[in-house]
């Protein structure tokens, strides 16, 4: 099969795109899919780095990749609620970038939902729920989300405000006409930035969602209650006393999250924001975007 393997640690020069690549079997609780969208992420490219050993143990020749969506092609022992032919998106348990996959935290597709579409909403659709429910952010009240205009500030952003919540985003500012249309109140990264908040925000910050890193944690504590600042993206979070958000286990929980982005991306009432969809053997290019940290929505890559 075509697939995207790497052999060592390094930069995105390590990535070979092969066509002999063997097809995955499924074990017990497992479908295989034929992949019509793999999602690009952060995370890997940190796992191509080596940056993730102690999280997530590399074995090489490996296969990049955790997010997918794609139709049944094969099912193992025990699975139950999907069948050959059940069009799905979810979580990979083997690299996504290839033409085939297997996973067990799928869940169904809507038919009128394009694959690009469905792969932009695991990983971003599930770590926006979470961080917001973390946070305890409701209606009427303030959040400061830094890093507002990627694909995970994008989905929490619109979740927030239809919540009744105010959100004071910052981003850089090619991209505040975009946070406005989120219905965001846009500021500007860099020096001063706690000032500038407080200027969108004259009645207070409740709540801080840190999307973006980049040493901002400490004008989070400035702005809000220790208690109500999560990040997913500042490594020095334990530092500041601050939790460092990980990926929710109950995936009920999950599935009716997703299951929720889903309708509202079919209904207009959430938008997604994509990057650029790429072909397969271009992986090495959609790592390389995704690493500079500037990437204005979602990358997808299609086999």
């Amino acid at each position: 099969m075509e697939a995207i393997v790497f052999d060592e640690f390094g930069g995105p020069e390590v990535l070979r795109h092969v066509t002999g690549a063997e097809v995955p079997e499924p074990g017990p609780g497992e479908v295989r899919l034929r992949v019509a969208a793999a999602g690009v992420n952060p995370m890997d490219w940190k796992v191509r780095r080596g940056l993730l050993e102690d999280f997530y143990p590399t074995a090489f020749p490996a296969v990049p990749g955790i997010e997918v969506a794609g139709t049944v092609d094969a099912v193992g022992d025990g699975v139950t609620g999907l069948a050959v032919g059940d069009e799905v998106f979810g979580w990979t348990t083997s690299g996504a970038y290839a033409q085939y996959a297997l996973g067990s935290r799928l869940l169904p597709k809507p038919a009128a939902l394009s694959w690009e579409d469905a792969v932009a909403l695991p990983v971003a659709g599930e770590t926006a729920a979470r961080v917001l429910a973390e946070i305890g952010v409701r209606e009427g009240e303030t959040l400061f989300l830094h890093g507002a205009a990627g694909i995970v500030g994008t989905l929490a952003t619109q979740l927030a405000v239809a919540a009744g919540v105010t959100v004071v985003g910052s981003a850089s500012a090619p991209n505040h006409a975009h946070l406005r249309g989120l219905g965001a109140i846009p500021v500007a990264y860099g020096d001063g930035l706690a000032d500038r908040v407080r200027a969108a925000a004259p009645r207070g910050v409740d709540a801080v969602f840190d999307a973006a890193g980049h040493g901002v944690l400490p004008v989070a504590i400035e702005l809000a209650p220790k208690e109500r600042i999560a990040t997913i993206a500042s490594t020095d979070a334990a530092a500041y006393g601050i939790p460092y958000s990980v990926p929710e286990q109950d995936f009920d929980r999950v599935r009716a999250w997703l299951t929720a982005q889903a309708e509202g991306v079919l209904a207009g009432t959430l938008r997604l924001r994509r990057a650029d969809t790429l072909p397969l053997k271009e992986a090495a290019r959609a790592q390389e975007l995704s690493e500079t940290g500037h990437v204005r929505g979602k990358l997808v890559l299609t086999p």
